[in-house]
């Protein structure tokens, strides 16, 4: 892990207000003291994701919390380093010089000169495409159709020849090992050679616009596979590049984003952006992954599916649909008509023909209804019964009775089916609100206690005026030092993210996002009770504790110094007296 030291990283929080940051991907409304939005880490329709005046949020409903560093790590999908170094170039700060252990430098080091190297790479091939040599790219790109404007926008290059770019990056003071682990060389008798090879290269960058691989097409004739991909490297994993992300990501700064299209290839996605659907992505091939899904719903939560239309194209979208489900996201799937898949349909019909296909996609259930709808003939009595069962089990998945309704209706139309026995065989109701059930399964969690002691601990780190100075809160809260420690020290409570083990301990969390809403106009009333809750657990353990001293002792006079103390016990539990507690 890399270490800043606090004063700097309290500098960075104050120039990168959490509140501005946020706004760049939600839309916050001030209600009091606080922002609130809709979480983008969970799905749900009414706010419950705030942002405080000490510049920390907090999700009511999915518990999330932290500072606007860790508010960058999840909407970017990168690790601590990354996000600072995100928001110091916002800031205009420089990044420090930090301590790490050797590891950590090491593998930071490498990843640095990896991209730096894939960078190089790609302004390279990119120059090879105006070359002399490049006739075959031109020919092939002009077979296409691409304008100046896609082959700007994609960066597209073309690799020469086997050893072009190895003398080209080796000249740069690249290593062999660096250029192998980059994913652009590969070794062959002792000897490097580039993996794309007299191909067309397109470049694959991140949401960053940095370059983190390849892939390349075959101009000729190969026995080889028509599409290559680099390698998976440190910092190029399949499963989670989205193709396009970069030019996703910039049109929603620049014009926003109703919908995502997504389609099966590169290909496809330099063709609908030369269409004008410039809302395309495409998941490197169709392994959509659950990474995938979360990368892209940073930018909408409204997709279409617009996989080519045979076999492996409807193959390629049942299997996104289930991994879709439960991600909170509208999803839609449309059907091509003349062509296999977008390019052909845009090249056969047109935009605006496409444009139509677009808009009339349907809800993925629709879609798996009319799925499900030509495996069977429903002539047949078995084969109605096989239908409908196959799609009782599809509708069975959807969390909320008010969804399944309008689906049921559906099989009941095409089976004539009476909807009373749809239900029965549907089977069992659900919750109709999962906050309430999200707060019925988190009740009784903590025992009276853990709530008094949250309560006191938060009212201590809020500064609250109630907070009764005289106790000695050590002695009452035993186990807690470490919370009181930090408490002691009086730092902004966004800075407590930057304490090693934080971001992880639920009840330092509880007491930084305490809710103290819950107990307005009665707050120090609340506090009292919780403050004598504790006392008294720990005075009548001490009574148990003397009780059975005093049975067991024959000493009269101990006997006597005993009985004296658990008098004294007995009359301050009597009064809830708490000046056993007070500060020495």
């Amino acid at each position: 892990m890399q270490f800043f030291s606090a004063d700097w990283l309290q500098e960075l929080k104050r120039k990168c207000d959490l509140v501005s940051i946020a706004s760049n991907y939600l839309r916050l409304e001030q209600k009091g003291r606080r922002f609130w939005a809709c979480c983008p880490f969970h799905n749900e329709k009414t706010p419950s994701f705030s942002i405080s005046e000490d510049g920390v949020y907090y999700c009511f409903g999915c518990k999330e919390s932290g500072d606007v560093i860790k508010f960058i790590e999840k909407m970017e999908n990168v690790d601590f380093y990354d996000a600072v170094k995100l928001l110091a170039e916002k800031a205009g700060m420089p990044l420090p010089e930090v301590e790490a252990s050797e590891e950590v430098t090491k593998k930071q080091k490498l990843k640095e000169r990896i991209l730096q190297a894939l960078d190089l790479a790609q302004k390279h091939y990119e120059e090879n495409l105006y070359s002399k040599e490049a006739v075959k790219a031109q020919e092939y790109i002009k077979k296409r159709k691409f304008t100046r404007r896609e082959l700007i926008d994609f960066k597209i290059g073309y690799s020469k020849d086997w050893t072009d770019v190895v003398t080209y990056l080796k000249g740069k003071g690249f290593t062999d090992e660096e250029l192998v682990t980059a994913g652009i060389c590969g070794r062959k008798n002792g000897r490097l050679f580039d993996v794309l090879a007299e191909r067309l290269v397109f470049p694959i960058f991140n949401a960053f616009n940095e370059c983190i691989g390849f892939s390349a097409r075959a101009l000729e004739k190969t026995d080889f596979a028509k599409y290559k991909n680099t390698a998976e490297t440190p910092v190029f994993q399949k499963g989670r590049v989205v193709f396009g992300i970069n030019l996703l990501k910039k049109l929603k700064q620049q014009e926003g984003i109703n919908r995502i299209i997504l389609v099966e290839g590169q290909m496809d996605v330099i063709a609908m952006h030369k269409g004008g659907f410039k809302n395309t992505v495409a998941c490197m091939g169709t392994a959509l992954t659950k990474d995938h899904i979360l990368e892209l719903k940073r930018y909408s939560k409204n997709f279409v599916l617009c996989f080519d239309n045979d076999g492996a194209g409807e193959k390629a979208t049942l299997r996104a649909i289930e991994l879709f489900r439960g991600e909170g996201v509208d999803l839609r799937v449309a059907t091509l008509t003349g062509g296999k898949d977008a390019d052909e349909v845009l090249n056969n019909l047109g935009s605006a023909e496409l444009e139509k296909m677009i808009d009339s996609a349907v809800p993925y259930m629709t879609y798996l209804i009319s799925h499900h709808q030509k495996q069977f003939d429903l002539s047949k009595p078995e084969e109605k019964g096989r239908f409908v069962k196959a799609v009782l089990g599809e509708i069975k998945k959807l969390e909320f009775d008010v969804e399944r309704e309008p689906y049921l209706e559906i099989v009941r139309d095409l089976t004539n089916i009476p909807l009373e026995v749809l239900r029965r065989d549907l089977g069992g109701k659900i919750t109709v609100d999962k906050h309430q059930k999200m707060e019925k399964e988190e009740g009784g969690v903590e025992s009276g206690n853990e709530k008094a002691v949250v309560f006191i601990l938060a009212s201590m780190l809020h500064h609250k005026d109630f907070v009764n100075n005289q106790i000695d809160y050590r002695r009452l809260l035993d186990g807690y030092e470490r919370y009181l420690s930090v408490i002691e020290k009086n730092i902004p409570l966004s800075s407590l993210f930057d304490i090693d083990g934080v971001r992880d301990d639920k009840t330092m969390l509880n007491i930084i996002n305490y809710n103290f809403a819950l107990y307005e106009n009665v707050e120090k009333k609340y506090f009292d009770e919780c403050v004598w809750i504790l006392a008294e657990e720990k005075l009548k353990k001490e009574q148990a504790k003397l009780s059975a001293e005093f049975k067991s002792c024959e000493d009269l006079q101990l006997r006597a110094d005993i009985a004296k103390r658990l008098g004294k016990i007995a009359s301050d539990l009597k009064n809830k007296n708490l000046e056993v507690f007070y500060v020495r």
